[in-house]
């Protein structure tokens, strides 16, 4: 992993640049969270990496009046989107954060459910924030989170073996959780219990592939191409995406997403 600090400022910069960050898709992903954790009415819900707000919005429609969602997130790009989604339907229940959410400080006992739709992954400790988790939350209160198969995401896995070719390493952002053993393991580690998970299959087709190599190399887990001259880039570049056209349908190419939904207990 590059140094911290320049890890976290790709991130900033990737999410902000995102305009077009909603899609139908995204919808159903951060909507099946929601579904699972099963809130209830007064509940207080902590949202990390709320990003344009699809979960805090969805939880705070939940909780109602009586409950409250803090999103947090470390984009302002993506806050500033979520806002004018909450200004939008008037909901007076949701407070928004800047925050990084490596370093969160809340009270101990605090929340009653700790959602994050999947982006556990981009957080440089992963056990240590599943401990921080364990003790924002109330005796009772549940985790729940989502996160893909460390086989996941086809146009990923293509983009990471085509630059290893060239000599690059990019690492596998969904390694660490990357299989239901793993993401037990981690929870059972931080005092978790009732551990519940749910895999469940997301993939879409992309209609071209120049939107794979664009998202991969813009991305925080893959901007390494551009360690590479020029001249390698666009051979890079011109060799995975005739790779990727290569595995086209008459509906597209496939990008498997399967999905971990898992759910916990204090």
């Amino acid at each position: 992993m590059p140094d911290i600090s320049e890890y976290k400022q790709r991130i900033i910069a990737d999410f902000d640049s995102r305009t077009n960050y909603e899609n139908e898709w995204r919808y159903r992903f951060a909507n099946r969270l929601v579904e699972l954790a099963k809130l209830q009415k007064g509940q207080k819900v902590l949202d990390i990496a709320t990003g344009t707000g699809i979960v805090a919005i969805a939880s705070a429609k939940i909780v109602g009046n009586e409950g409250k969602v803090i999103g947090v997130d470390i984009s302002s790009g993506m806050l500033k989107q979520a806002q004018s989604k909450i200004d939008a339907v008037g909901l007076q229940n949701i407070e928004l954060v800047e925050a990084d959410a490596d370093y969160l400080n809340f009270p101990d006992n605090s929340f009653d459910a700790i959602l994050c739709s999947s982006a556990l992954a981009y957080l440089t400790d992963i056990p240590a924030a599943l401990r921080s988790w364990y003790r924002f939350l109330r005796s009772g209160g549940i985790v729940a989170f989502s996160c893909f198969a460390e086989t996941a995401m086809t146009i990923s896995v293509l983009y990471r073996a085509k630059l290893q070719d060239y000599g690059v390493t990019v690492p596998n952002p969904n390694e660490i959780l990357g299989t239901p053993e793993k993401c037990v393991e981690m929870l059972q580690n931080a005092g978790f219990k009732d551990i519940q998970i749910h895999t469940e299959q997301f993939g879409f087709y992309l209609s071209e592939a120049q939107s794979a190599w664009q998202g991969n190399s813009n991305s925080a887990c893959g901007y390494q191409v551009f360690e590479l001259p020029p001249e390698k880039i666009a051979q890079v570049k011109a060799e995975y995406l005739a790779e990727l056209e290569a595995l086209a349908t008459d509906k597209g190419i496939w990008n498997d997403a399967t999905a971990f939904f898992v759910v916990a207990r204090k």
